[in-house]
């Protein structure tokens, strides 16, 4: 897939949250990393509430305050929830920002898990199921599973084409992950 095909997926943000231990109660950051095709434009924090509702919120409030909003393409997500079980709201983060939404996972989830996590033991968890019933499945496109909002199958490939420079995640993801590790533990670690 030639990515210039799609010259309008040049400016990405990348979002991922920061680690924390299971026993963790609080707010936990999440980090976005700004590309302009393979370039660090910038960075920006906010905090979402632990298994909370509020991610999308967050998420839209960091973008539409920054001096990038204009000349963002395309939102990535390291997976659909953030911070536990704060699963985004895709759509509606979509519909706020106007920009197309990329999920973005190693491996494919297992849904049923998620499912009885969300039912049995999250609060919320009905809506939060809902939206990834919504969503519907993962699709595996090259080496990695993706859900999409507002881009076509042949926009996602060409947005991991331009960004993934080695391995499976594209740079604004890999780089949101080193530094949202890096703001917990004094140093990034571990494989993004």
């Amino acid at each position: 897939m030639n990515p210039e095909r799609y010259p309008r997926l040049a400016h990405v943000i990348g979002f991922d949250d920061a680690p924390f231990t299971p026993d963790y109660t609080g707010p936990v950051k999440v980090v976005g990393a700004v590309y302009a095709r393979l370039r660090l434009t910038g960075v920006l924090v906010g905090e979402i509430e632990k298994d909370g509702a509020d991610a999308a919120d967050v998420l839209a409030r960091l973008v539409a305050d920054s001096k990038f909003v204009g000349n963002l393409h395309l939102i990535m997500l390291q997976g659909i929830a953030l911070g536990g079980f704060n699963v985004v709201d895709v759509f509606a983060l979509h519909e706020r920002l106007a920009l197309p939404i990329l999920v973005i996972a190693r491996h494919q989830p297992n849904m049923d898990a998620i499912r009885d996590a969300l039912l049995g033991r999250v609060a919320g968890g009905a809506q939060k199921w809902a939206l990834l019933e919504r969503l519907g499945p993962m699709e595996p496109l090259r080496d990695v599973y993706v859900q999409r909002v507002g881009l076509t199958a042949a926009q996602a490939d060409a947005a991991l084409s331009r960004f993934t420079v080695e391995g499976n995640i594209p740079e604004p993801l890999r780089t949101a992950h080193l530094i949202a590790g890096a703001l917990i533990n004094g140093a990034s670690r571990g494989r993004t």
